[in-house]
């Protein structure tokens, strides 16, 4: 029953060019949500429970990075490292010091590649009207692109209640996507800050190794983590010449959604998805019945 109704989320629904797409029986993804669509049209060419909201973690991210740019702000102003004045529900430590400072565009190539997320809550309170303001202005972004299934509470994803679904971050991905400096700045490889008041320096690295992987051209990409939304990643990649967006949801490790990233080409490429491994399928599995449990047969949640 199940698998009768995972084939039905799952039918082609598009073509990557001109080709037709393989089979979606053939692709088998760890994750337990999944929109798979071109840049350039957003029509979906695979899509598994992709209409459930769902938290989204520092995916979140995105949409922080595309209303700092939106302010039309300095970026080459520095702003003071200050503490949050809402304790986070998640562990956020943070290697930069309180009352240090660091350019606006440092803070903001750091949030999007390294997922730091002081630095996202320090690029909010920036904001003009503040953390609150900030966080209406990603609503109202969100509700401008047609994200109808998605809510912001924070801007660094560490609130569970940060709720999107496939579908709508497919959107997200487009929006960004018309940024230069989202681009480049999601997949930096590796970036060193350096602060002032006191002067010292951090090295970060991307949270998603594809950027450094000579075998992926990586246009675009943002990963996150919670326990409640599980390992996740956005990305816009070339595959048979195309860029096309993968918006991954709920997997198990930290590999995982890599592993689907590569799945999805595999299937695009050759028709075959390949094979996911026991642990993360076992986990996948667990939590598709759940989801199928909540759902009506149409891939929407049941009120």
């Amino acid at each position: 029953m199940l698998a009768t109704l995972q084939c039905l989320l799952l039918l082609p629904l598009g073509v990557l060019a001109s080709t037709p797409v393989p089979n979606a029986a053939n692709l088998q993804l760890a994750s337990v949500h999944a929109a798979v669509a071109p840049l350039a049209s957003g029509e979906p060419l695979y899509t598994k429970f992709a209409d459930t909201p769902v938290p989204i973690a520092s995916i979140t991210k995105v949409m922080t990075a595309m209303v700092v740019l939106d302010s039309g702000q300095s970026l080459d102003e520095r702003l003071t490292v200050v503490k949050r004045s809402v304790k986070p529900p998640k562990n956020a430590y943070s290697r930069m010091r309180i009352g240090s400072d660091a350019k606006r565009s440092d803070l903001l190539r750091i949030t999007l590649m390294s997922s730091e997320n002081l630095a996202a809550y320090v690029l909010a309170r920036n904001f003009p009207g503040g953390l609150d303001a900030f966080v209406a202005a990603m609503n109202t972004k969100a509700r401008d692109l047609g994200m109808h299934h998605t809510r912001f509470v924070d801007p660094a994803g560490l609130w569970p209640e940060n709720h999107s679904t496939a579908a709508d971050l497919v959107r997200m991905v487009q929006a960004a996507h018309r940024y230069p400096l989202i681009r480049e700045m999601s997949t930096t490889s590796q970036h060193d800050v350096h602060f002032r008041n006191p002067r010292y320096s951090l090295s970060y690295g991307n949270t998603n190794s594809l950027v450094r992987s000579p075998r992926w051209d990586v246009h675009l990409s943002k990963t996150g983590y919670l326990s409640e939304a599980g390992r996740c990643l956005v990305m816009v990649t070339e595959v048979e010449g195309e860029p096309l967006v993968m918006v991954l949801l709920d997997s198990l490790g930290s590999r995982t959604p890599l592993g689907d990233a590569g799945r999805i080409r595999r299937w695009l490429e050759t028709g075959d998805g390949g094979a996911v491994a026991r642990d993360a399928l076992n986990y996948e599995r667990s939590r598709t019945a759940e989801r199928a449990a909540s759902l009506n047969g149409t891939g929407n949640a049941i009120p």
